[in-house]
């Protein structure tokens, strides 16, 4: 999953030209890379970051002709498009299906039943989404194994939103599309009753992405976001941010949820702050918020 509802800072694959990639990033021009990070998404990028940010930015000095990052930095600083397209830059976005399934298990067998009873909407968030294995996942353990199964569903109001920083990992959950290797990770009969081969790969049944909303949205700004949510999943995000921003990030999220809600974490992320003592664990990483009496 993803900073800020993007993703983990990560080796980049392109190297860019000999001008850009060889360039020197000083300790004061990773300083101000970071102070910017920080600033936009909450990432806290230590200098051992030094390299991969350097490799990661190459492709973005090549492109606007520059050799130097001092020259980069003075561009980012005057232009909010490419601003966001370094943050963009210094994200990637690595997920897959039914990743951490103790959470999709427990979500089955205990929170499932419940959605099912509910009277009114049911509305789940996927935040830092990535390209949409997670929120895709979720869909289809809604619909469940069969057809009969999502019958359930014609006559519920239930809605997922999906949202990441990256505009073009939005884009892929939007068109639902994922290679024949990504699907290889979705047990049967889930895949062959809510996937549907295309070429190269496989296309999300309508009956899923009819479910999913897509959306880009920066988890440090406002949220534009009205109803009390039954679940939310935020995943291996947390782990990017210094204390004070997961703190903060937590402590909105419970504000977000329901009475008798869930949240679930990624694996080594913990709750902190105010909403550790608001959330009640209910498994490893699965948080329940109580319900009001």
């Amino acid at each position: 999953m993803s900073p800020a509802g993007g993703a983990a800072l990560a080796p980049a694959g392109a190297t860019g030209t000999a001008t850009s990639h060889n360039a020197e990033l000083t300790p004061r021009d990773f300083a101000a890379i970071a102070a910017i990070m920080h600033e936009d998404a909450r990432i806290a990028l230590s200098e051992a970051k030094t390299t991969l940010v350097q490799s990661r930015l190459a492709r973005r000095l090549r492109e606007h002709g520059l050799s130097r990052y001092s020259d980069y930095i003075a561009l980012i600083q005057s232009d909010p498009k490419e601003r966001h397209a370094m943050v963009v830059a210094l994200t990637t976005n690595h997920t897959h299906f039914f990743r951490e399934p103790h959470h999709f298990d427990h979500f089955r067998e205990t929170v499932l039943p419940v959605l099912k009873r509910k009277q009114g909407p049911i509305r789940i968030w996927s935040a830092g989404c990535s390209s949409g294995e997670e929120v895709y996942t979720i869909a289809m353990c809604l619909l469940g194994t069969d057809r009969t199964s999502a019958s359930w569903l014609r006559n519920a109001d239930v809605r997922l939103l999906a949202t990441d920083i990256a505009p073009h990992v939005v884009e892929s959950v939007q068109r639902g599309f994922y290679a024949e290797q990504a699907a290889n990770g979705v047990p049967e009969p889930y895949r062959s009753t809510w996937m549907r081969p295309a070429p190269g790969g496989f296309v999300m049944a309508e009956e899923a992405r009819q479910l999913v909303t897509a959306k880009v949205l920066n988890l440090f700004e406002p949220w534009p976001l009205k109803a009390a949510y039954d679940i939310i999943f935020c995943r291996n995000v947390m782990i990017y941010f210094g204390d004070p921003a997961k703190e903060e990030l937590e402590d909105r999220f419970v504000n977000q949820l329901a009475p008798g809600a869930h949240l679930y974490i990624g694996h080594s992320e913990r709750l902190i702050g105010p909403a550790a003592s608001r959330m009640r664990s209910c498994g490893h990483t699965i948080y329940q918020r109580p319900e009001v009496h």
